[in-house]
């Protein structure tokens, strides 16, 4: 007889938000609709599902503080409607002087069981000449997520976070057997590095890897890669977005792969602490 636990139905929400607010609830709280009817128990949005504007005198002018932010009682109402988990992947929340890059999970009823700001700022200069400054309009945040649901044990990561591999032994040590990557990719970032960096993430730590994305061109002249992806603990990839177009991915995932990829290749049990010579000859 098989006792096994049910798979859990997971869904990517892969996005093109703009620079208004209220539209870009309506399109998010359209494809959590269209993921709930298909099965879905949890859902996973992008990183900044609410806004996307590069421009921070203007973000900054216009968001309000947490406790104003209509998004919020939105998301709650979506989560509560479909009986499903949702987490928000991230949204702008005005925090002092600059904003919050934050990700909200929400219980099926509604209430917000867990919330995550994104420690590592995308500061780069990147070949021709894109250049990204995130640090001055977000502020990082100092401290990491792991929830652990009825659904199992969720990390949370944010986009540039996905570079830093510690943040993510670090979550799966303290039990995250799923760790989700809501991002804005920019489109040459993406194409050379998306899907190997959230590959290897999956891997190294024997964990789901769910990562909705961003993609086409925005209203404030960015253009980030879409390709939103579910990866298995093993390194196989159960959903993939074709292209940049808003959409739905579903994948179907069963917790005990993520302890049995660790019970194969235990590295997380067996890392060792060293230190590191520098040899001059």
């Amino acid at each position: 007889m098989d006792n096994q636990p049910a798979p859990l139905r997971v869904a990517c929400i892969q996005m093109r938000s703009g620079l208004d607010r209220k539209k870009n609830v309506a399109d998010a709280c359209q494809l959590i609709a269209e993921a709930a009817a298909a099965g879905a128990s949890f859902i996973v949005t992008p990183e900044m599902t609410n806004v996307v504007d590069r421009k921070g005198a203007r973000l900054l002018e216009t968001l309000p503080e947490e406790s104003q932010l209509e998004e919020i009682g939105a998301f709650a109402d979506a989560a509560k409607k479909h009986g499903a988990w949702l987490l928000i992947g991230s949204m702008a929340v005005k925090s002092g002087a600059r904003a919050a890059n934050r990700s909200y999970l929400f219980a099926p009823d509604g209430s917000v069981v867990a919330t995550y700001d994104k420690i590592h700022m995308f500061d780069v200069d990147l070949p021709g000449g894109e250049r990204w400054k995130e640090s001055k309009i977000y502020a990082p945040g100092d401290n990491a997520v792991v929830a652990a649901t009825k659904i199992g044990h969720v990390g949370l990561t944010i986009c540039y976070d996905v570079r830093f591999p510690a943040l993510y032994q670090e979550l799966s040590r303290s039990g995250a057997e799923i760790i989700c990557v809501p991002a804005a990719f920019t489109a040459q970032t993406g194409r050379a590095h998306w899907k190997t960096l959230l590959t290897a993430r999956a891997i190294e730590n024997g964990a789901f890897i769910i990562a909705p994305a961003q993609g086409g061109q925005h209203e404030d002249g960015r253009e980030t890669w879409g390709h939103s992806l579910i990866i298995g603990p093993w390194g196989d990839v159960l959903a993939e977005a074709s292209d940049d177009e808003p959409g739905v991915i579903i994948a179907d995932i069963a917790l005990r792969e993520a302890h049995e990829a660790r019970q194969r290749i235990p590295n997380l049990a067996l890392d060792q602490k060293f230190e590191i010579t520098i040899i001059k000859p």
